[in-house]
């Protein structure tokens, strides 16, 4: 977004703020903010250099609209959160392809009405996903070079 924010529009605002010359100020105060990385590449494939601590906070916020909890159990790596009743996991390896499986399933721990799970393939069938109240979601990544 070029490099005049700091150097030029902030100093207007101050300016417009506190006033300058004769003119009195408006008074209050601004902040602004630089923006990270996007997480989302032009190809609409995920931006892995991001990290996966903060793709999980994005997909976890998107999703619920609350921020990834803090604590999160040492025997569920992939679980995200608990929020109204839904369970999230993202089973995501950088170096490799996930796959949500009946083994993938089995390892779940926490106890919901609901599971929104992101993986990138997904092996179980329809009707047992339906059966279960799951939802998959693919991660938008591709997994060709994997």
């Amino acid at each position: 977004m070029e490099d005049y924010a700091e150097p030029i529009t902030a100093k207007r605002v101050e300016k417009v703020i506190s006033g300058y010359g004769d003119i009195r100020g408006t008074g209050g105060n601004f902040s602004y903010y630089e923006l990270g990385p996007v997480l989302l590449l032009p190809d609409g494939n995920l931006n892995e250099e991001v990290g996966p601590q903060k793709i999980r906070e994005y997909v976890y916020y998107m999703e619920t609209k609350e921020p990834l909890p803090a604590e999160q159990p040492a025997d569920e790596p992939y679980f995200m959160g608990l929020c109204r009743n839904t369970a999230y996991y993202f089973y995501y390896e950088r170096e490799s392809v996930t796959t949500l499986d009946h083994a993938f399933l089995a390892a779940i721990r926490t106890k919901a009405e609901g599971y929104t799970i992101y993986a990138d393939l997904c092996a179980v069938p329809q009707e047992t996903l339906r059966r279960h109240n799951i939802t998959f979601k693919k991660i938008p990544r591709d997994i060709a070079r994997l």
